[in-house]
This record gives C-alpha cells, structure tokens and sequence, in this order.
C-alpha cells in the first residue's frame, strides 16, 4: 500500500477536534499499522490525534473522555480541568493543566495513562454539559482539584470563587469535600471555615435584600431570644415581635456521625422550644434564597398574615446577636 495515498479521513482529518480512537479509524479502514506510519501520534493509549502538531485544549479533553469511554461508561470532566471549562478565574487556563482529570464509575477497569487522571466514584453524579462536553457538577469538581491541592491560598480561593460567583452553595461543596475524606488537611479544614463564614454572610444579604425587596415588615436583625430572667433560647437571622414570627437560615454543613447527629439534635431541640412557646420558626436554606426569593417571601408573608389567628405568644426578651 502507498502510504502517501490519502486516507479515506479527508472529512475528518479536517474537522474538529482532530481526534480518533483506533476502533473509530478501523471503521474508517485504517488499521493499527497504516495509522503507525501516517503523521499523527498516539496520545493516549488506543487514541490518535490526527495531525503532527500539539494537541489544543479541546483536543485533549476529547481524547481523555475517548480513553475513558473505550470500553463503555460514562467519564465526565472534573478537577482543575472542569473548574477551568467553569470560567473559574481562580483555575490555571486549560493548557497549563499538566493533566486532565476524569470521573468514572468505580467499577471500571481503567487506569491512569498521560496526561489523563483516573477518579473513580461509588456514586457517579449528574454530567453537567459545558462547551458540549459533559462536565462534573461545580461542588464534586471542586473537591477532586483540592484533592491534589496542597496549596492553602489556593484552595481557599476555588472554594470562594465556587460560592461567590453562584456555582453551588456552601453545604454542596461541604458534603463532597466531606465524602472525599479531605476534612482531615488542616489547610482545607481552614478554607472551609471561612467558605462557611462567607456563605452565611451572603445568605444574610440575600434575605435582607428579600425583606427589603418583596416588601415585607422590617424584622429586628440577628437576635437572641430569651424567657424573662429565664434561659438563652438560641439565636435568630430575623424576628417580627408583634407576630412572633423568626427566620432562621439553616446553613448547618454536613457531617459525619455523632456530630451530625448532635448538631440537628440541638437545631431541633430550638425550633421545638420556641413552637412551644408560641413562635413560628421558617426555616430556609441559602439555596432556596438564591432560587426561589419570592417563593420563600410568600411563606414569611404567609406566617405573618396567620398570626392574629394563633394563640398569643409567651413573651420573650429579644437581644442584639
């Protein structure tokens, strides 16, 4: 055979991105040998780039999810990587990443090769499609980059940059962090507080801007609620006194075990308290005031209008928090 004579690829060797795998050029006639001897390289194994020089960002992600999906499955983008086809500003640019890291089932037999990365989950989640390619949610691919991130500031600035910019809230980058057993790093344990902290300042924001937007009562702000001479009955984002109505953001982070338990415990434990005592506790959770403000200022109007018709309230001896 001359193996200069074009290739039946003419239509492929032209498009983008410029890559195939050995099974997609043997549909194409091409066997392992002639593609051996043509000016492409095999990048990965069981995948050709179809061409002599680098490959481009895109054309890697498409060969590591080529690699990955060989044999069946379904691999996504996750890690620096995904962050990266996130706009995260905070996430070096496709092609500075030494590697591309990608999610597959953990029943997969499949090991890293290249520049490619194997993560592996018992419970895979939901792709997300960014750029046409399928991506891991924000929260899991934040927590598959600080994985390899030994870096504190760095670390620190992804998970800020996750909340800030509204990818996903505090609890969901938590609970991934919290399954990948990385709360142990003293670095990550230290980004995590203040991700919590900028998580509740935020909420707060957001419910301010709620109350002040929708048109509801002015409540008093961040109190504590105590029986006269009596004990401190816990604290409060916002309390409407003459209708014995509270709002409390539940930003409770996820956890393990007996801490879990002892933390819903005690949030139980309050809310019950002050429904005894005649007060209406809504709950609401950052989420549900990034997505559904009006929703949620329906249900505090709703509390409010309903007051005059409950039983009158113990009364209560309200502090600044």
């Amino acid at each position: 055979m001359n193996h200069n004579a074009p290739l039946p690829l003419a239509h492929l060797t032209g498009s983008r991105p410029r890559v195939l795998t050995l099974a997609q050029l043997r549909e194409h006639g091409v066997s392992a040998s002639e593609a051996a001897v043509r000016p492409w390289k095999q990048i990965l194994p069981g995948v050709f780039l179809l061409h002599s020089g680098p490959a481009t960002s895109e054309e890697r992600l498409h060969a590591a999810l080529l690699y990955a999906n060989r044999r069946g499955g379904e691999a996504m983008i996750t890690g620096l990587a995904a962050l990266a086809l996130y706009r995260f500003a905070s996430a070096p640019a496709l092609l500075a990443l030494p590697q591309i890291d990608v999610l597959v089932p953990g029943t997969r037999r499949l090991r890293s090769a290249g520049d490619v990365r194997i993560v592996r989950t018992h419970t895979p989640p939901r792709s997300q499609e960014v750029t046409g390619l399928p991506v891991a949610p924000v929260a899991r691919a934040v927590a598959d980059a600080v994985a390899q991130l030994s870096d504190a500031a760095t670390v620190r600035r992804l998970l800020s940059e996750a909340v800030r910019s509204g990818h996903c809230e505090p609890a969901a980058v938590v609970r991934e962090l919290t399954v990948a057993r990385l709360l142990n790093r003293p670095h990550v344990v230290d980004a995590v507080e203040s991700l919590l902290a900028e998580g509740r300042a935020l909420a707060e924001d957001r419910l301010y801007h709620l109350v002040r937007g929708l048109e509801l009562p002015d409540p008093v702000w961040n109190v504590d609620l105590r029986l006269p001479g009596g004990p401190h009955l816990g604290g409060v984002d916002a309390y409407w006194p003459e209708h014995s109505v509270a709002v409390e953001i539940d930003t409770r982070a996820p956890r393990q075990g007996e801490a879990e338990d002892e933390e819903w415990s005690a949030c139980v434990r309050k809310r019950e308290t002050l429904e005894r005592l005649g007060v209406t506790v809504v709950h609401i959770t950052p989420r549900k005031l990034r997505d559904w403000p009006e929703q949620q200022a329906t249900v505090i109007r709703t509390a409010l209008a309903a007051s005059p018709d409950r039983e009158p309230a113990s009364y209560l001896v309200v502090l600044p928090r």
